[in-house]
């Protein structure tokens, strides 16, 4: 929506939510505190703020006064009850829309932004059409151009549904966002559809806006998100037998990348795919599936979820069996634990279950991430940091370290976990002076330098290399 307010000045943009120390945080003067860290956004809210661009916990009085509104709200997996552990809990957009629905004033485009299961838009025009009815106005569906009030009465309030997903990448949102591959539009109202493309027409090609229905713009975003994650876990697949064989997965994806046919990205070897999005979009898809009773289509999804989870237990088993099987009472430097680089979000971070299987071993991590808050790891890990090396002990324990050489220093192996840029230029003779000998390095980010690590005389693991 920054991106918007950016690129569009004459439209007024108000962000709302209910935590208003969230939204304070959107608002303190010093854009450092920005509750998101995105490269770029900082500079973009800048900009915009105060101008036409606002923060507001006065959800209600926002939507009164919105033409469109935009419903971008989280969407668990659940938890509990039918389709845990698979399904999207949608009891947020069922409670936006019904807010909508009552404070909504005049005509209101209604835009799906966050990613949802395929038919999610029928509940919400089901909702809103509902809410005309409660008022005594007419029946609506698509478009849902239902007028309300009787000649002379209130202003008629009508409602069209659109879906509109982001296809962005955390660490490189804005210029996502700047320069989409595509922008994706699915709706039935004809103006509804124009009025939005004609926003992104401000700064997007025209050919680059797809339109479609509502349904087939909802399964995009899955079928997008389920693509990505099915090739991560395949060159990871590939990788581990790179590494029992004896060959290269960085020669093996550059072979392989060449092919037009495949093209080179999403070809990196690592510990699996994290993040809000690809393991609960591919859940959802398998739900689908069973709901739908295409029971070898979900199994086929399940598998890519579920060599995710694999790839990171092989990790941590890996750390464990060359530190001569055993890792209680060890110091290991951590480095890196959002789930990517370029970004503070640790949602399904693979660092989290590696720490954690480690920590059950009884290491004591000594953790390095120049964006990651302490608190946020110890919500993550579900145990507070201990910043003192117990010594063997069936209890492992953490610590939150200010620079990568205080983690390694008395460590006996330094496992990279996020590719931060910071990590691909550390100065490894000054690393291996300060760590225990015998000293591994274990990267499972295959971004350091390797040649210069053992060198220095630390034994080297590489994903996919061995």
């Amino acid at each position: 929506m920054a991106v918007i307010a950016d690129r569009c000045p004459h439209i007024q943009v108000t962000l709302v939510d209910l935590n208003a120390a969230r939204i304070a945080a959107w608002n303190d003067p010093d854009l450092a505190n920005l509750p998101v860290y995105e490269p770029g956004l900082g500079e973009v809210v800048g900009r915009c703020r105060g101008r036409n661009l606002h923060f507001t916990t006065e959800v209600d009085a926002a939507i009164a006064r919105a033409d469109m509104v935009f419903l971008s709200v989280n969407t668990p997996t659940k938890t509990r009850g039918l389709g845990a552990g698979q399904a999207s809990d949608l009891r947020w957009i069922e409670a936006s829309a019904r807010q909508v629905a009552a404070q909504a004033t005049g005509h209101t485009i209604v835009v799906e932004k966050s990613t949802l299961p395929v038919r999610t838009a029928e509940t919400i025009k089901q909702i809103l059409v509902g809410s005309q009815r409660l008022a005594g106005g007419a029946n609506g569906a698509g478009g849902a151009r239902c007028p309300e009030g009787e000649p002379g009465g209130p202003p008629a309030k009508t409602f069209s549904v659109l879906s509109n997903p982001e296809f962005l990448a955390e660490g490189t949102a804005i210029r996502d966002l700047e320069h989409p591959d595509r922008v994706l539009i699915g709706g039935e109202d004809p103006e509804a559809i124009a009025a939005l493309s004609a926003i992104y027409g401000h700064w997007v090609d025209p050919e680059r806006i797809l339109h479609t229905n509502l349904w087939s713009s909802e399964l995009s975003k899955l079928t997008a998100n389920a693509f990505l994650a099915q090739r991560i876990s395949s060159i990871n697949a590939v990788g581990a037998l790179c590494e029992a064989t004896g060959a290269d997965i960085t020669e093996v994806a550059q072979a392989i990348g060449t092919d037009s046919r495949i093209g080179p990205k999403f070809l990196a070897a690592g510990p699996g795919f994290g993040g809000s999005c690809f393991q609960k979009d591919i859940l959802n898809l398998v739900y689908l599936c069973r709901h739908y009773g295409l029971d070898a289509a979900a199994t086929y999804w399940e598998q890519v979820v579920a060599f995710n989870s694999w790839q990171q237990q092989r990790i941590a088993r890996l750390v464990v069996s060359r530190l001569f099987g055993t890792v209680s009472g060890k110091r290991l430097a951590v480095l890196g634990f959002a789930f990517k680089a370029d970004t503070n979000d640790t949602r399904e971070s693979p660092a989290i279950a590696i720490c954690r299987d480690l920590l059950e071993e009884g290491a004591h991590l000594v953790i390095h991430d120049q964006k990651v808050a302490t608190s946020q790891i110890t919500a993550d890990l579900g145990r507070p940091p201990d910043g003192s090396d117990r010594g063997f002990t069936e209890d492992g324990s953490w610590q939150q370290v200010d620079t990568p050489l205080e983690a390694v220093t008395g460590a006996d192996a330094v496992i990279v976990l996020t590719e931060w840029a910071a990590y691909r230029t550390l100065d490894w003779p000054a690393i291996a002076s300060a760590m225990r000998r015998p000293a591994w390095l274990f990267d499972v980010r295959d971004i350091t330098d390797t040649a210069a690590a053992r060198q220095a005389g630390l034994q080297v693991w590489s994903v996919g290399k061995g």
